[in-house]
């Protein structure tokens, strides 16, 4: 069964956003993978855990924490 890893990431240029893409892509085993320049949020399924996919983002400088869906909700 795939593990959904979800990850916030400060995507703030093409060039960071290209670099993610490169490294998530070098991970074995993944199914699908999503960047949500938007949200700042990575998304990985597959046989993949948290910490690989935090692994990886740190070997290219990037600063990754679990993804809180609570943060971007719209405040009434």
């Amino acid at each position: 069964m795939a593990n959904v890893v979800e990850l916030k990431v400060n995507l703030h240029c093409e060039e960071c956003i290209r670099k993610i893409l490169k490294a998530i892509k070098k991970i074995e085993d993944i199914e699908t993978y999503n960047v949500d320049t938007q949200l700042n949020k990575v998304r990985v399924t597959g046989n993949v855990t948290t910490e690989e996919v935090v692994k990886v983002l740190q070997k290219i400088r990037k600063t990754a924490s679990p993804w809180d869906g609570d943060e971007n909700l719209p405040l009434n």
